[in-house]
């Protein structure tokens, strides 16, 4: 029961957490609740990483990697000098690189699926996937799924693909990940089945990435 209760009130008390760390994004405030990011958001959110990686290990039948990433900033070589991150986010990542992310702020509740970054030989064979018929299928599943795209990353259409070429935005991409945005009311809901149906809505891009890089 107390595992239910602490998913079930995850997702605002995160994003409260969250919006009173970004007014006192000191190390000082964040010592004196640390008690509180561990028990509201530490704690449920490794739990819900790990619920996660069970399911998509058996949907997949391939084990899958959780990861709830930090949140301490590396301000080394950064003008901005704030200790913390104010959103939390985690990835489930399957060998090869396909993934699923989540990302939950006070501006953003969204979940993701597909490759942030490109290795040498997916670039190779996502080029030349796209530039043909698998890219017309990839084109016309994008637009059915109706999901937000990052936006492309490269200037100009790589060689020696024409600039006119009718995908040259997918072939301006380093990386493919489709977003759902305004997930927070059904996170607040039930955030394993939250995530679990929208990972779902985006298997489409994932079959078609496990065949093409």
């Amino acid at each position: 029961m107390t595992a239910q209760i602490e998913l079930t009130h995850f997702a605002p008390q995160t994003r409260r957490f969250l919006i009173d760390l970004a007014a006192n994004n000191n190390r000082d405030w964040f010592r004196r609740n640390k008690l509180r990011y561990d028990s509201e958001v530490r704690r449920p959110a490794e739990r819900l990483v790990d619920r996660l990686s069970e399911r998509l290990a058996a949907a997949t039948g391939r084990p899958v990697r959780g990861k709830l990433f930090r949140p301490h900033r590396d301000v080394r070589f950064s003008d901005d000098k704030t200790p913390f991150y104010t959103q939390l986010h985690a990835a489930w990542t399957l060998p090869g690189g396909r993934s699923w992310y989540f990302g939950l702020s006070a501006e953003y509740a969204t979940a993701g699926a597909g490759v942030m970054a490109f290795d040498e030989d997916q670039t190779v064979a996502w080029r030349h996937s796209v530039a043909g018929v698998s890219g017309e299928a990839l084109a016309a599943l994008l637009e059915r799924l109706d999901a937000r795209l990052d936006p492309a990353t490269l200037d100009e259409v790589p060689a020696p693909h024409p600039a006119t070429h009718p995908r040259a935005d997918l072939l301006r991409r380093s990386g493919c990940v489709a977003w759902y945005d305004g997930l927070f009311e059904a996170l607040a809901e039930d955030p394993e089945a939250t995530l679990t149906q929208t990972f779902e809505r985006l298997s489409p891009l994932q079959d078609w990435l496990a065949r093409h890089l």
